[in-house]
Formats: C-alpha cells, sequence, structure tokens
C-alpha cells in the first residue's frame, strides 16, 4: 500500500494534479477572436476558412448554428456579455464611449459571482467595457497582458479569457496589395454588396489568411490545456466578438455584423450539463446576452437578478426548449465619430432591420473605417457611378424599415417589406421590436449628451422614470412607417409639444419623409430660428437642408460656435458631414474650428469630423 502511495505521488507530480482528481465544479476557458463574423468560417460556409483547432473542438463539443452578438461593435458587444443586460437599456450602447456609466444598480460584472463562489477569474487581455472602472473591483483575480489561469491555487476552478486581436480591422489597414495571401483571391466569393474588384478579392483573401493564423494561436492555447492535463474538466467556448470586418460589417446591424461563429467543447466529466451529444449542431438562438448566465450556470452560481439574458447549457436548460428560441435583439448606435440608431428583430428566418435615422446612410464617413482601402475604393467607384443597385445602398438613404428572408437572402440586399406577400410577417416583428424598445425602455432615444448630463449616473433608473417619455418618442419616431397624410396631424402636434425631444422626433420624422413634409417647412425654420434647445435647432435646419427648402449652415454654424460640450459638438458635425455629402450639398466653411484652443477642446471623435470635412473643400 505504501508503495502504491508513493507511485501516485509521482504520477500526479507528473501529470498533474488537476488531471487526476475529479473537479468538484468544471473550469470555463472562452477563447475570443476579434471581428469575425459566421459566414467566414467554413464551419458555416465552405467558401470560409479552414480552422482546424476550432473544427477539432467542434467535434467533442456543440455548434451553435445561430448565435448572435446584440452589438455590432467591440465594446457595445463586451459590455452586453459582462453585464449580461442589452446595451441600450443601462446606456452602454456608445463606441468608443465618452462618458463611461455605471452598472445597474446591485448588479455586477458577472466574473465578480464567479470568484466570490471560489473561481479564480482571469482575462488576457482586452476588456474594452463602457462601464464605470470603479464596478470592476472584485471582478478579476488578474486582467492583463501576463493573465494566466496557471496561477491560481492547487485544485482551484477558473475562469479565464484568451482575446486574439489577429482578425481585428487594424489588420487589413494596409497600405498596397504586396504580400501575396496563401489564400487565392480569385476563389473567394464575394458579397452580394460588394464590387468584384481585385482590391476587394485581395483583402478578402487576406482576411481568410487571418483565421488561419487566429486558428494555429488558439490551437498553441489548447495544447497548453492539455499538457496541464484539463481538457476532461474545461469547458471551452470560441466565440468571435461581434462581426465583420469587410465594409458594412463590424459596425453594421446586419447579419455580418451581428451573427458570430460559436463553438462549445464539452469536457467528458461535464456532459451531464449539456443537452446534446458531442459534435451536434444546434439551431435554437443565442444571444451574447445569454453567456454570462450560462457561465453561471455551468458553474452552479445563482443567476443574479437584473440580468437580461438566460442560460443556454447548464442544469434545467433541455434541448428541446434551447432549439425553441429563435427571436435575437440586434442594435448600432454611435461607432467612433458617425451617429446611428438601428435596432433589428430577427425571428426564424426573418430579420426585421428599423432605420430610425434613415438619411443617415451607412456608408456616411466615419475615420477609423476609411482607413481601409476596400471601404475607400467602394465609395470611389460609387461617387464616379461604377456600381449596381445592390452596391450602391450603402451610400444612399435607407428605408425606415426593412425586411429580409435571411436564408435565402443572407447578404441583406433583397427588402421585402413592401411586398404584400410579407405584409403580415412585416407587421408582426414590427410590433415585437416596437415592444422591445418601448419595456426596457431604450435610452437611445435622448440625444447622447442630453442622456449622459441627465441620466449618466444612474441609466436604468433614468430610463425607468422617463419610459413613458420614451415610449411617446418612439410613437412620433414611428410616424414614418404610415402614409404622410396619415402621419400629418401627429407630427404637428409633435413639433408644437412642450417636450423639446418630442420636437426633436418630429423633425427627424420630417427628415425621413423628405419632401413629403413640405406642409412643415414654415415651423421648421421658426424652429431652427430660435428654438430654446441647439439640438432641435440642429435637427430642423438638417431637414430643411435635405429637402433642399433652406440653406442649414447659418444656423448649425451659429449652434456649432455656442456649443461648450464636446459630445454635442460630434452629433452636430454628424449633421454637417450628412449635409455635406448628401444632395444638394452643402460646402461647410470649418477654418475657424481648426485652431490649436478650439481643437483641444474638442479633441477625439468631433476633430474627425473637422478633418475629413476641410479635406473634401
Amino acid at each position: 500500500m505504501k508503495r502504491m502511495g508513493y507511485v501516485l505521488m509521482v504520477f500526479c507530480a507528473v501529470v498533474g494534479l488537476d488531471a487526476f482528481a475529479r473537479a468538484e465544479r468544471p473550469n470555463i476557458v472562452w477563447l475570443v477572436s476579434e471581428d469575425n463574423s459566421a459566414s467566414w468560417l467554413k464551419l458555416y460556409n465552405e467558401k470560409g476558412a479552414s480552422m482546424p483547432n476550432i473544427e477539432k473542438l467542434a467535434k467533442q463539443g456543440l455548434v451553435f448554428n445561430h448565435a448572435f452578438s446584440c452589438g455590432a461593435v467591440c465594446s457595445v458587444a463586451r459590455s452586453t456579455i459582462i453585464s449580461g443586460c442589452y446595451a441600450p437599456r443601462v446606456g452602454a450602447e456608445y463606441h468608443r464611449k465618452q462618458k463611461a456609466v455605471p452598472m445597474p444598480e446591485g448588479l455586477k460584472m458577472f466574473p465578480y459571482y464567479l470568484r466570490k463562489a471560489g473561481y479564480y477569474t482571469t482575462n488576457c487581455r482586452k476588456e474594452d467595457y463602457n462601464f464605470d472602472p470603479d464596478d470592476r473591483e472584485g471582478v478579476w483575480n488578474m486582467s492583463s497582458g501576463k493573465a494566466t489561469y496557471r496561477n491560481r491555487k492547487s485544485g482551484q476552478p477558473f475562469f479565464h479569457v484568451q482575446n486574439y486581436g489577429t482578425t481585428h480591422e487594424s489588420s487589413l489597414h494596409f497600405k498596397n496589395t504586396k504580400p501575396k495571401p496563401t489564400t487565392d483571391p480569385d476563389s473567394v466569393a464575394l458579397y452580394a454588396y460588394h464590387p468584384d474588384t481585385e482590391l476587394f478579392r485581395y483583402t478578402y483573401a487576406r482576411y481568410l489568411d487571418n483565421h488561419m493564423k487566429v486558428d494555429a494561436q488558439m490551437g498553441k492555447f489548447i495544447q497548453g490545456l492539455e499538457k496541464d492535463g484539463l481538457m476532461d474538466d474545461t469547458f471551452i467556448f470560441y466565440y468571435g466578438d461581434h462581426g465583420g470586418v469587410l465594409p458594412r460589417g463590424k459596425g453594421y446591424a446586419y447579419n455580418n455584423g451581428l451573427q458570430v461563429p460559436m463553438v462549445v467543447y464539452v469536457p467528458k466529466n461535464w456532459k451531464h450539463l449539456v443537452p446534446a451529444e458531442a459534435g451536434s449542431r444546434i439551431d435554437g438562438f443565442v444571444e451574447f446576452v445569454d453567456l454570462s448566465a450560462t457561465v453561471l450556470n455551468l458553474a452552479g452560481v445563482e443567476i443574479p437578478e437584473g440580468i437580461d439574458g438566460e442560460p443556454f447549457l447548464g442544469k434545467g436548460v433541455s434541448l428541446n426548449e434551447l432549439n425553441t428560441r429563435d427571436t435575437t435583439f440586434g442594435y448600432a448606435d454611435r461607432f467612433d465619430e458617425k451617429y446611428d440608431l438601428v435596432r433589428t428583430i430577427r425571428k426564424g428566418k426573418y430579420k426585421y432591420m428599423r432605420n430610425y435615422q434613415p438619411f443617415n446612410f451607412d456608408g456616411l464617413h466615419n475615420f477609423y473605417r476609411y482607413r481601409m482601402l476596400a471601404y475607400q475604393e467602394w465609395r470611389d467607384m460609387y461617387r464616379a457611378g461604377e456600381l449596381n443597385a445592390e452596391q450602391s445602398h450603402f451610400f444612399e438613404p435607407r428605408p425606415a424599415e426593412t425586411l429580409y428572408d435571411v436564408e435565402k437572402d443572407p447578404d441583406e440586399v433583397n427588402d421585402l417589406s413592401a411586398d404584400p406577400a410579407y405584409a403580415e410577417k412585416l407587421v408582426e416583428l414590427r410590433r415585437l421590436l416596437q415592444a422591445q424598445v418601448k419595456s426596457m425602455p431604450d435610452l437611445s432615444f435622448y440625444p447622447e449628451p442630453v442622456f449622459l448630463a441627465e441620466g449618466g449616473g444612474n441609466p436604468v433608473a433614468f430610463g425607468q422614470e422617463k419610459k413613458q417619455e420614451i415610449a411617446r418618442m418612439v410613437e412620433i419616431a414611428d410616424l414614418s412607417l404610415v402614409a404622410f397624410p396619415e402621419a400629418k396631424q401627429q407630427i404637428e402636434r409633435a413639433l408644437s409639444s412642450e417636450n423639446p425631444w418630442e420636437r426633436y422626433w418630429g423633425l427627424i420624422t420630417c427628415g425621413t419623409f423628405g419632401a413629403q413634409a413640405a406642409p412643415f417647412y414654415e415651423k421648421a425654420k421658426v424652429i431652427a430660428a430660435s428654438d430654446g434647445e441647439r439640438l432641435v435647432r440642429v435637427r430642423a435646419a438638417e431637414f430643411l437642408g435635405l429637402t433642399g427648402e433652406a440653406d442649414p449652415r447659418p444656423v448649425i454654424m451659429e449652434v456649432l460656435r455656442e456649443t461648450t460640450d464636446l459630445i454635442e459638438a460630434n452629433l452636430i458635425l454628424n449633421s454637417v458631414a450628412l449635409l455635406s455629402d448628401s444632395k444638394p450639398g452643402y460646402d461647410f466653411d470649418l477654418d475657424e474650428f481648426e485652431s490649436e484652443e478650439w481643437a483641444t477642446s474638442k479633441k477625439g471623435l468631433a476633430i474627425h469630423r473637422i478633418q475629413y470635412l476641410q479635406e473634401g473643400k
């Protein structure tokens, strides 16, 4: 017996205690690649990249056919994940954050609960949350480029996040089409909305190569888990942190910006916590808002009240119930200096997109985005009249609502919203979305600088206090979904409201109708000249300028000189960029805003707008 005990000690020392002793709780690892949607992987698309290490995990685990980021860009997606909350409900929907917001009252970032339950929590390296840094206390044992699960106590379960930037958008900010990619550019399958050019094909090929590189990097990490004897007790999640990153991917609430790859390796000692056999593909919809609840459920940790997600693995989850989940909610707001407000509902194969400011066309300039040569070429070709209708949509005003059959039309270029055969489906999904944005409620219906000034200290409480007011703003915005004669009386009421944000949305609705809203030209001129809210004046001038009824420049320049708020300045400059790049087009003289003093006080996002507009003079 003594001899057996000695042999046992030696064996444990050689292979590691974790490989020998049955863990009391599973370990959980996340492998996260940046900026890649599901369609870039062969696991989801025969023209996608081969990723043998991820494919090996899939054979020993589950592939989720319908996994979605809720936000289409990094900080918004990661804020959704870490909180378990829809970002527009908690004020974390803007990228890059201009002011951090607190976590919802009484709720912690979810690794806090794992750590409290005895887990060792580590993150290597990226966080990129839109929440106050003070809210990160007690969340991670370590979060840095040196973070590793190996520093835990003997036998301690761990949760580790390993981030990989190889597929990040910046990897495609090359200056020329060298070196030669491994992937043959002639072999790539272009999205229907992209022009078939040598540059686009080269960019696709480079990006597919990046997937193979990141797979190799993740393979080395997995080998480390194997060497440490941890595979029998460790769930390994692989997912992309949102979609992208070729033009019209990252930052946009189209399917290519939201649908992500997700594979979960299932360790043999914890197979009882998953509802399907290894190698299965799951059709039920899962969202990033569900990830926190899922990890906590796998770890046997109570899921806190206040989160929006629900677990898709662990105790209490059945395959039948999981496969009934068929709905996902998506959002896109400000991405750097470019403002937008888009919400989506996908139910089954149908995707509904609500463009609340449809005149803010997709291709409106963004400093970081247009560093990619493919973006620049695409815009140049549009301006030269060299694109077909599908390729041109990116640079033109959008409908207020669109409907797609994503199974038949994965590139979302065939809008079904005007087809009588889909009228019932359109109304069904429109109502679902209306209910979603009202029930949260959605804080983006206040202009960002207003929300931050009035509600940034406690966004959730602010939203509940203003829930009826937000619902009214949603109803005013949705007047653009009916015929103008039917909407006219209610628009008039909104423009005459004592509430400035009802006037604000009434003017956005006028901008959506365009020249049909001509009966409100005179009212808009009065508002532009004398309204007590600067941003309401800007929306009135914007409406008049987009229709060619009045020169918007005097009003907007006056307001731009008045503002002392750099967040407000950037929002105003978004209208300047829109009016400059839309027809009829206006040339703004912004020389006075290039001074060192102004640039210092309005630095960052606003100055990117100034630089672009001045370069285009």
